[in-house]
């Protein structure tokens, strides 16, 4: 099987294991509401259990347990982790914190959902998938979920300054859906994007979220390089607030299929 690109490699996975980049994550848009009318309306078997991978704080787990027996929440940060563990839910008695990697911890299958948000690049594609597949109840789906600003009128200055400034090196565009069909890992069956909602975010909130990604993590910037950066993009968010703040407008994208075992 052709690998995975270099830049889901396994060491930048390890930024989230960095406290300033735990802190950073509460800065990223919340999930609209609908993305979770999306996931319950996905579940049609039982046990109704959950497994969320690259659960980080749980922002996807942690509103889950409203609607499932029980969800398996599963992380290598352990700083992620025990933040999460102190946010709303956190404490839920049908969440299951589990450290470690998804290839190889132990779980409880089966699983009528599987859920991954913005965080299916990190794992070991070829163990991954196959495992996935086995835990899966008879009619269980794998859901990938993303959370994204609609378009702004700085977008391409942004994306410049971000490939100016991004600690990944050889650094190219990745569709990891795509990635994924192309290695026979993933039989996409649906998907559907949420109407977009308002996020009020003030430009320096903004631009700590953006340290909450791996490629901008404070400790791989390094402080003169951060400082540069912080300032270039507060320049250019400049002109576009109003009193303050961002207006920014939010959407979320379900795409749910079945995971497969991978061409040769």
């Amino acid at each position: 099987m052709q690998p995975k690109p270099e830049h889901f490699g396994p060491s930048y996975a390890d930024a989230f294991k960095d406290h300033q980049v735990v802190d950073s994550y509460r800065y990223r848009p919340a999930y609209p509401q609908e993305v979770f009318d999306i996931l319950a309306s996905l579940l049609t078997d039982k046990p109704v259990a959950m497994l969320d991978v690259g659960t980080g704080s749980g922002d996807i787990a942690r509103h889950c347990v409203e609607f499932v027996d029980r969800v398996d929440a599963v992380d290598c940060s352990l700083a992620m982790l025990e933040k999460g563990k102190h946010l709303s839910n956190g404490d839920h008695p049908r969440l299951n914190w589990i450290a470690g990697k998804v290839e190889e911890v132990a779980l409880t299958p089966p699983y009528a959902l599987i859920t991954a948000g913005s965080s299916i690049h990190w794992t070991e594609w070829s163990l991954a998938f196959p495992r996935f597949r086995a835990m899966l109840t008879a009619n269980g789906i794998l859901t990938v979920i993303h959370r994204k600003i609609q378009p702004m009128p700085w977008d391409a200055d942004l994306k410049n300054l971000r490939t100016q400034f991004s600690a990944r090196r050889n650094l190219r565009s990745s569709h990891v859906l795509q990635e994924l069909e192309m290695r026979g890992l993933f039989d996409r069956q649906g998907e559907k994007e949420t109407a977009s909602v308002p996020f009020i975010q003030s430009i320096d909130d903004f631009i700590e979220g953006l340290h909450s990604r791996s490629d901008f993590s404070k400790q791989r910037m390094g402080p003169q390089k951060v400082m540069e950066f912080d300032r270039q993009v507060r320049a250019l968010l400049s002109p576009y607030h109003q009193d303050g703040i961002l207006p920014l407008q939010i959407v979320g994208t379900v795409t749910w299929g079945i995971p497969k075992e991978g061409a040769l």
